[in-house]
């Protein structure tokens, strides 16, 4: 249940992000506001996609305190971990790797081989959601990657809102580029990153889960193929929207 006080720190959340897309506030102004209104206890969950090393890049120029944290599911590419050496090397950031309580052996012995292809939301769960929720913990502030053109599940993110099952705001500066203008930023200001894109893989997850999209499909149709699953449960519409109270 939200209290008093929080409904009116939600109001006005609501009313800072009408104003910031009224005006059209660039990614790198909305993060310095959140630089300097939250400083050390606001925190970037990275994967080291297109977008999240694009704000990497925004965050070491405009708002050098706030912290970068990523979910080490023990399933990640090769290539992801190699992309975060590289933004480490460039930027001189260091990402808090978040990982499951259990390894990737200890979850296969208590739940068989494969849960991903068995139960991928019971796998997501216990190796993000519940690594996120550790990695929050005590945070007031956490920024994401989130465009609205992604993911129908991500065509109504606001660029700033009360995240209600976490109990901290949460900043999606990009939701309204596109991925070209993504792209556009990573090439302009030579950011490092994944070069699965470059080879078909436009959404990077756990490599289990995480397939090559053909010419025409849409983006996020290599995430989770053939299950009927879209999100690992990151960023699912619990939160509230600007403005709402949720009870």
């Amino acid at each position: 249940m939200v209290s008093a006080g929080e409904a009116e720190h939600l109001e006005a959340l609501g009313a800072l992000a009408e104003r910031w897309e009224r005006e059209g506030a660039a990614p790198e102004a909305i993060l310095r506001w959140v630089g300097e209104r939250f400083g050390t206890d606001a925190v970037l969950a990275c994967s080291f996609g297109a977008e999240d090393c694009a704000l990497v890049d925004m965050i070491a120029r405009v708002a050098p305190r706030i912290g970068i944290f990523y979910l080490d599911t023990g399933l990640l590419f090769e290539e992801t971990l190699a992309t975060r050496d590289r933004l480490q090397e460039r930027y001189g950031i260091r990402p808090i790797a978040f990982r499951p309580e259990l390894t990737v052996t200890q979850q296969a012995e208590a739940y068989g081989a494969a849960l991903w292809a068995r139960d991928p939301d019971q796998c997501c769960h216990m190796r993000k959601v519940l690594p996120l929720r550790a990695a929050l913990a005590g945070r007031l502030c956490w920024i994401t990657g989130l465009r609205r053109d992604q993911a129908p599940t991500r065509r109504s993110a606001p660029l700033i809102q009360w995240d209600a099952e976490h109990r901290l705001v949460k900043c999606n500066p990009l939701v309204r580029w596109t991925v070209d203008d993504v792209w556009g930023h990573i090439r302009q200001h030579n950011v490092p990153f994944n070069p699965m894109h470059e080879r078909g893989f436009p959404s990077i997850g756990c490599w289990p889960c995480t397939r090559a999209v053909a010419p025409g499909e849409d983006p996020r149709a290599g995430r989770w193929a053939g299950t009927g699953k879209t999100e690992c449960g990151l960023h699912l519409p619990a939160a509230s929207a600007p403005g709402e109270v949720t009870r």
